[in-house]
């Protein structure tokens, strides 16, 4: 049985507008992995998000190098290197490949995503006829005045009767600020927002401001945060009607499916999230929402940031392809 991989850098030109936190991100970095087990191959992304990786680029390149050398060199089971002690974007752009090579990642996928809206309804009529079953759109909250984000919400609820929302504040409201944005969200638009992930700094804020509003809410940072990996049942309440998955910042696909399952088991559904990965790792995301979440829109609509598409094709999407020929594709070791 012999072992071979190739590891790929790329960088990425992105929109020039895009904010992390308190940053502009201009390029998007990641590692491409090919892993080769006689006449089978996979291939797997891994791409620290800056800003909310706990790992830098630089960091995963090294470790992800040192696991494939250790694999590679390896025989028989001892081929089953573990993932678990791993940074979690290269345990999981590991667990990719390796699950492409065993054919363990299923071909079909979910592409369908809850379109990004800015505040304007007429860019959400055209996308919204389209898809099939209950119309999702998703807003980013927070940026801005929290009054402001409550007006959009309820503009569009209110312009479109058949509209649900999902929102994602990302931690960055007060209760008080929290409590201003539900202020301008009429009360009988309220159980049309399908989940505000995270709306304040703190869960039990977030708990409270669910209690007090009616605003269903998500987890999404407390997912990744200890104290839920260590009594996942105290955070599974009646106001949380999601849990989302990044599994770039989680882990490998099997850590990924543990989640899935508990929150399962308290009749909670998983969406499966990207973290603006090339269009290599979102369709494989889109394969990971088919396969473990098939009843739940996954929240996959970051492709139109990206300047290219990288080695696979998202359906219909009209950006331009490279391959590893690219200048933008580099290559970091071929084991060869």
């Amino acid at each position: 049985m012999i072992r071979k991989f190739k590891l790929y850098q790329y960088c990425i030109p992105v929109d020039s507008q895009l904010i992390l936190r308190n940053r502009f991100l201009k390029q998007r970095e990641g590692l491409l992995v090919q892993v080769c087990c006689d006449d089978t191959q996979g291939w797997g992304e891994i791409a620290p998000l800056p800003e909310f990786s706990v790992e830098t680029l630089a960091q995963a390149r090294e470790q992800a190098l040192a696991w494939l050398e250790k694999w590679s060199a390896s025989e028989g089971s001892a081929g089953k290197l573990p993932l678990e002690h791993l940074y979690p974007s290269v345990a999981f752009g590991l667990s990719c490949a390796l699950a492409e090579m065993t054919g363990l990642l299923p071909e079909e996928g979910n592409y369908q995503v809850a379109p990004l809206c800015y505040g304007d309804p007429d860019e959400l009529y055209e996308p919204l006829n389209q898809m099939p079953g209950e119309k999702v759109a998703k807003i980013k909250v927070g940026m801005y005045e929290a009054n402001r984000d409550g007006l959009i919400a309820d503009m569009l609820l209110e312009a479109i009767p058949d509209l649900h929302l999902r929102l994602d504040a990302n931690r960055s409201w007060t209760p008080t600020k929290a409590q201003m944005f539900a202020k301008y969200v009429k009360p009988e638009h309220r159980s049309r927002i399908q989940f505000l992930e995270e709306p304040c700094k703190t869960p039990a804020e977030s708990l409270q401001f669910a209690e007090e509003t009616g605003i269903a809410i998500a987890w999404d940072e407390t997912v990744r945060d200890a104290e839920f990996q260590q009594n996942p049942p105290h955070f599974f309440t009646p106001q949380v009607k999601a849990i989302v998955i990044k599994p770039t910042l989680v882990g490998s696909i099997q850590r990924c499916v543990e989640l899935i399952k508990q929150a399962q088991q308290h009749g909670i559904p998983t969406v499966i999230s990207s973290s603006i990965e090339s269009s290599l790792g979102l369709t494989q995301l889109a394969r990971l929402a088919k396969q473990y979440t098939p009843d739940m829109l996954p929240g996959l609509d970051t492709l139109d940031l990206m300047a290219y598409q990288v080695m696979r094709q998202w359906p219909d999407s009209s950006l331009p392809l490279i391959g590893l020929d690219s200048d933008y594709i580099t290559l970091i070791k071929d084991s060869n």
